[in-house]
């Protein structure tokens, strides 16, 4: 079980390149980048939902959403 959440894990990882399209919401208190649009993680929203790269996501200090974490 831990040898395939680990190569799940990796597989994830490499898929996705810091080019990669994420999905943020503009409120200054958003801590969390979505790979989907309408991840359940952006309903709660009251602001913009912006299209960055995952890079800038990253420089922003923004985290994978944990409704992502089991993303395919």
């Amino acid at each position: 079980m831990k040898l395939g959440m680990i190569v799940l894990f990796l597989l994830i990882n490499s898929a996705c390149t810091e080019s990669t399209p994420v999905y943020i919401c503009s409120s200054p208190h958003a801590t969390r980048y979505h790979f989907r649009e309408n991840c359940p993680g952006l309903s709660n929203c009251t602001y913009r939902k912006v299209k960055i790269t995952l890079a800038e996501a990253k420089k922003q200090g923004k985290t994978l959403c944990h409704w992502e974490v089991d993303r395919p």
